[in-house]
């Protein structure tokens, strides 16, 4: 069996010579056949940063949130627990698939959804919008189709959550995954919302990996 990592990649780079660079994920996901255990960058286990900074800004029981790419539904599920109503999507069916019978009696509500071509009555919509990792699995102009999309989710006082792999601003290197410098996730505020905390930080992997965890708000 060959490399997970490499394996992907190539998948990745074919899908974007047919000139369809989201298509992967899809078979990606159909490729683990349920098996949870293969798909390798899943930690299964919500964000400790993210539990965190929920845990500290506790908001009233109802909220609206949305888990976006939510893959295996550890995020939205935890921030179920902490008593959002919640939407977690994925482009990938296979992926819902795997949340949905990971969690068969959860009330959050799994979707299989296009962030490119979300339901009209989503935007402007969530208190909590939840964002991980998946802009830096895309290439080119969707990476900022994306994050425009994205704080396209958060309603006036809402805040989306963005947590990712960093690099530096004068690093160009296009591996996959092609983290975010600063002035990249700075299309938070270019967008219209306010930064409201921002943290730098190397994760514990050997080598660390440099991250970003930001919070932007949309002022009412």
């Amino acid at each position: 069996m060959g490399n997970p990592k490499t394996e992907t990649i190539r998948l990745a780079e074919t899908y974007a010579a047919k000139g369809d660079p989201d298509g992967w994920f899809e078979e990606f996901y159909d490729r683990a056949g349920g098996d949870i255990s293969r798909v390798y960058w899943a930690d299964l286990e919500p964000n400790p940063l993210l539990l965190d900074w929920v845990d500290a800004h506790p908001t009233p029981a109802g909220r609206r949130a949305v888990v976006v790419g939510c893959g295996l539904g550890d995020d939205a599920e935890a921030l179920r627990e902490r008593g959002y109503s919640v939407v977690g999507f994925d482009i990938s069916p296979s992926a819902i698939d795997m949340c949905r019978k990971r969690y068969p009696d959860s009330p959050v509500e799994y979707v299989v959804a296009d962030l490119f071509d979300l339901p009209a009555s989503w935007l402007r919509g969530f208190d909590l919008v939840y964002e991980c990792n998946t802009i830096q699995i895309l290439t080119g102009a969707n990476r900022l189709r994306a994050l425009s999309a994205i704080a396209e989710l958060v309603a006036p006082d809402g805040e989306v959550i963005v947590s990712c792999r960093s690099r530096a601003s004068d690093d160009h290197s296009q591996t996959f995954p092609i983290a975010l410098d600063r002035h990249e996730i700075d299309g938070f505020v270019r967008e219209g919302l306010t930064e409201t905390h921002f943290l730098a930080y190397d994760d514990h992997q050997d080598p660390p990996v440099p991250h970003f965890f930001a919070v932007y708000r949309r002022l009412a």
